[in-house]
């Protein structure tokens, strides 16, 4: 995969709606009201903002119809605490306002081998299934979704899901004491079966820990997963082989942002979430725990490169070509 520099793409913000009390949906349109870049179901973009002098990259799904290239849909969920994101995204953000976003990008797409698709999506990790569904329905696929979410006022898309779904979807409302059986699913796939999940991490490792448990081969499970979680781990050095300096990376810090603190080496960045890819590194010396969605399971098992704002070396000292 290519770790060269995004082009960009200028948007309207075309229209605002408040789908609950957190979560907002942006409809964004090209300037001269044209087609905009193709995109297939599972499908995000990244939208670039400054707030005074802080610049934030945030990865967000795109829910509309892949059929409808007149606009992209995204949806935001305010975040408490903030990175800056979202409540820029809220706040500051008006209808005729325009946001920079880079061209749609699928590290999520359907599995053409699937014969049957097995949806399970937790609060504000329905979005990506949107455009799934949309796609699923022109394709007449076979799929079930199951969805789980904190309370009824916080159910994003409920009735847009249940007319459209209808027996093929399945709600859980924590507070209503609905709980999602996930060993339970993934035991009651049919052989065939693909599983993909998107939502906060305990819904994903639950998930994967399922997974490992009933035997379902990793190939059959597909994640979303944009909020990267904080690094972990012992200090470790990283040397730069091109610039000859060497960086101590501190425990719970990532290596571009010990890079970036030392002024050590110029590197390309945007998501800082292991999501878009551009700071992509290629692996000299050492190897790497990823904990990026970016590169392929043959990728990281290659141990050729790493994305830098998220991954992390497995030992004492990682050779990186910088």
């Amino acid at each position: 995969m290519s770790s060269m520099g995004h082009p960009t793409l200028t948007l309207r913000v075309a229209r605002i709606e408040r789908v609950t009390p957190l979560i907002k949906r942006f409809t964004l349109s090209a300037l001269d009201g044209g087609a905009l870049p193709p995109f297939t179901g599972g499908s995000h973009i990244i939208v670039q903002m400054r707030d005074g002098t802080r610049q934030v990259n945030n990865a967000y799904s795109l829910m509309n119809s892949p059929r409808a290239p007149g606009c992209y849909q995204i949806g935001v969920r305010r975040q408490e605490p903030s990175k800056g994101g979202s409540a820029f995204l809220h706040d500051k953000v008006a209808e005729g306002d325009t946001l920079t976003v880079t061209p749609p990008n699928n590290l999520f797409p359907l599995d053409a081998s699937a014969n049957h698709h097995v949806l399970i999506a937790g609060g504000i990790g329905i979005t990506p299934f949107l455009s799934q569904l949309h796609e699923l329905h022109d394709q007449s696929g076979s799929y079930e979704l199951h969805y789980a979410f904190r309370s009824a006022t916080h159910g994003a898309f409920y009735d847009e899901l249940a007319a459209a779904c209808g027996d093929r979807v399945r709600f859980y409302i924590d507070d209503q004491g609905q709980k999602l059986d996930v060993p339970a699913l993934l035991r009651a796939m049919a052989p065939g079966s693909h599983a993909y999940v998107c939502g906060p991490a305990t819904l994903i490792d639950a998930v994967r820990s399922a997974t490992r448990d009933v035997g379902l081969p990793p190939s059959r499970l597909h994640v979303e997963q944009f909020a990267a979680a904080a690094p972990t781990g012992d200090a470790y050095t990283v040397v730069l082989a091109k610039s000859g300096k060497t960086v101590h990376v501190a425990s719970g810090e990532s290596i571009l942002n010990a890079i970036e603190r030392d002024s050590a080496a110029p590197v390309p960045c945007l998501c800082r979430e292991g999501v878009c890819g551009t700071c992509e590194t290629r692996i000299l010396e050492g190897e790497a725990t990823h904990f990026d969605q970016y590169l392929s399971a043959q990728e990281k098992e290659a141990q050729k490169t790493l994305l830098i704002c998220v991954s992390r070396a497995k030992g004492h000292t990682l050779v990186l070509d910088l």
